[in-house]
């Protein structure tokens, strides 16, 4: 038998590390290739991390809750003899050089050899240094998208090897409970048979910290990633926020008599929807809120297509998804893009993929039932609309007091590119399309 290490790989998009949330093996678990052994948790995405070879799972190197570097060892296991990775594995084992010297994973091929080191996080220590092209077994594996493979070892200077960590004995939802309520199970003793930890030790554990009146939680994952941003974004782009409040009623009925017919009976048309094309058809009228400032180059990049990110709250944090040329789409089919996006968003499936490359993003506020607020841009976007919740309202309409449906909007906009008279016109064209939808018909 052979103890293989399964390292960390980067599961796209550059991250540089990961959080081990829960496994789903054990010591003395058989595996295949491909089945599941860890979840774990980026600052863009939950994912899944299949085994690279077959075997049994000698060791678990990580305890979950953890955050850990990229080609940090995390799981061991022994497999047979060298080359005898499982049927069929020998052949078609991702981590396999290709005819270039690169590495094969489940999207593509890794680095060339002799490329680039990673770049030191901010704040951490400098990326291990290239070091010369030396033999490897077949575990050592790069990865580039969401296959579990490890990180390619001919590129990186090998990192120290950690001693196996005790894993504290508990089930998932146990697992889940005690980052709740903000509990180290390491911490706690099991009353449960052979040591397992319990919900009422999780609940003991936790009283002294309620008695005390605070509870600590790490930052990490999709929190840390959104501080991050919005600091960045507040104190690098000068932001402006300006206010409409719309007369949405005609929007409002024509929803309503769509509904009604047969080609929108089976699509979840929201009021968001209409947002979303009215922001799209304003975006052909000013084309600098679908831009981005270049610091670096001293440039405006202006983009040929929209992407438009949608803020939604999701049991992970906020998370913006986005919609790929969403200016390209019709009101039914962004009405549907839209209810795809927070399905998939609520189920925590979001590849980082879709959670970068946003050029706009519409911030729904008034699912929660408020009015208005000041949305910060997110990083690399010239602007960012925030709806308030749509409800009836006194209103005048030719002179005479009456009541409508009425929303406002916000406007929040990177003062450097974008100036006051073309952020008030964006503003004005999204309201007017919101309060008479036959005016789509002109522009």
């Amino acid at each position: 038998m052979v103890k293989r290490e399964f390292r960390l790989p980067d599961v796209g998009e550059g991250l540089t590390e990961a959080e081990v949330v829960a496994w789903r093996v054990a010591p003395g678990d058989v595996v295949a290739v491909n089945d599941v052994l860890v979840e774990v948790e980026t600052a863009k995405a939950a994912v899944e991390l299949p085994s690279p070879f077959a075997g049994t799972v000698a060791a678990l190197l990580v305890e979950p809750g953890r955050t850990v570097p990229v080609g940090t060892p995390i799981v061991a296991v022994e497999t047979a003899e060298a080359g005898d990775a499982g049927d069929g594995a020998a052949a078609t084992l991702t981590g396999e050089a290709g005819p270039d010297g690169r590495i094969a994973t489940l999207v593509g091929y890794g680095p060339r050899p002799g490329a680039a080191a990673r770049r030191p996080r901010r704040g951490g220590a400098p990326a291990p240094a290239p070091v010369p092209d030396a033999p490897r077994s077949a575990a050592g594996t790069q990865h580039g998208g969401f296959a579990a493979v490890g990180v390619q070892q001919s590129h990186h200077a090998a990192l120290p090897e950690p001693a196996p960590a005790t894993v504290p004995l508990a089930k998932p939802p146990v697992r889940k409970l005690a980052r709740d309520l903000g509990i180290d199970l390491r911490t706690v003793d099991g009353s449960g048979p052979g040591g397992v930890i319990t919900r009422d030790d999780v609940r003991t554990a936790a009283t002294p910290t309620a008695e005390t009146g605070t509870r600590r939680e790490p930052v990490r994952g999709v929190r840390r990633a959104t501080a991050a941003a919005v600091v960045a974004s507040a104190f690098t782009a000068p932001h402006v926020t300006e206010f409409l409040a719309v007369d949405v009623t005609a929007t409002m009925a024509l929803r309503d008599r769509l509904r009604a017919t047969r080609e929108y009976a089976d699509v979840p048309l929201s009021p968001l929807a209409f947002v979303a094309k009215a922001v799209c058809l304003a975006l052909r009228r000013t084309a600098v809120l679908n831009a981005r400032w270049d610091e670096p180059a001293g440039e405006i990049v202006f983009h040929d297509r929209v992407r438009l990110g949608i803020a939604a709250a999701t049991p992970r944090g906020l998370l913006v998804p986005t919609i790929r040329d969403a200016d390209t789409l019709s009101l039914r089919e962004l009405a549907g893009a839209l209810d795809d996006l927070a399905t998939t968003a609520r189920a925590g499936r979001t590849t980082p993929a879709d959670l970068t490359g946003g050029t706009f993003t519409i911030t729904n506020v008034g699912v929660f039932g408020v009015d208005s607020g000041t949305p910060i841009l997110n990083p690399g976007e010239a602007a960012i609309l925030a709806v308030g919740a749509i409800k009836e309202a006194p209103w005048v309409v030719d002179g005479a007091l009456a009541v409508r449906t009425v929303c406002q909007l916000a406007l929040s906009f990177d003062h450097r590119l974008v100036d006051g008279e073309q952020g008030s016109r964006f503003l004005a064209d999204v309201g007017a399309v919101l309060t008479d939808p036959g005016l789509a018909l002109t522009w």
